[in-house]
């Protein structure tokens, strides 16, 4: 069995001990990193139990992309798909959110049958309800499994002041779409191009600037992938 080294769980815990009911109804989400692993999970089961592009359509967020090797709109591109005889399985192995845990990101394996690869979900929270809708998925096979970890790592945005995000633009014939958290302190960039090679990029503020935590970087020609 699998640990998840993700206090912040606890901590919330704690804190909703500390005042009476009415306190707890009306007090804000606090950022929680095992609901977005919770999420991948959840995600994960429903794939098998329901049927793959099922589970994707009644977990999309209505501006979801997914990259096929081009951009598409989810549920345009869900729409009426039939589900494959055999879902593709999957684990995360890391978490990123973002200050205010209004966003975060999800990494990790996926198998089916001989094939294998990673994955990159970005996830968006309501803040007052805390539904979890996925926004962008990014997948591709690897030469090698991806080893589990013993542990899902975790880590959240800094919090505090802190610059504008820069505007920025593709190349030309490039495909760039920026995605931010409500707080800016967690954004995902991605860069799909004619050819089909494309980049997916999160970033996390450290106090100081905005880091990578993931790249996801696919040449062209780019592999079909089963999730």
């Amino acid at each position: 069995m699998r640990l998840i080294a993700i206090p912040a769980l606890a901590a919330l815990l704690l804190a909703g001990c500390a005042g009476g009911r009415d306190d707890l109804r009306n007090r804000p989400l606090a950022a929680n990193p095992s609901a977005f692993v919770a999420a991948e999970i959840a995600f994960a089961r429903l794939a098998q139990d329901k049927g793959q592009w099922t589970a994707f359509r009644e977990t999309a967020h209505p501006d979801a992309v997914m990259f096929v090797p081009q951009r598409v709109v989810a549920r345009d591109w869900l729409r009426g798909k039939p589900d494959p005889a055999e879902a593709v399985k999957w684990q995360p192995h890391a978490v990123y959110i973002s200050c205010d845990g209004h966003a975060g990101a999800t990494t990790g394996a996926w198998q089916k049958g001989p094939a294998h690869g990673y994955f990159s979900t970005v996830w968006l929270r309501d803040p007052k309800k805390g539904e979890m809708r996925w926004v962008l998925d990014h997948t591709d096979t690897t030469a090698m499994p991806r080893e589990a970890p013993d542990f899902i790592a975790s880590k959240q945005a800094t919090c505090g002041s802190r610059p504008g995000v820069a505007i920025a633009s593709g190349a030309e014939g490039e495909d760039m779409a920026v995605g931010l958290s409500p707080d800016q302190t967690l954004s995902w960039t991605s860069i799909v191009r004619p050819d089909g090679s494309r980049r997916i990029t999160v970033r996390m503020w450290d106090g100081t600037a905005m880091q990578p935590v993931l790249d996801n970087q696919v040449q062209a020609p780019a592999p079909g992938t089963p999730r």
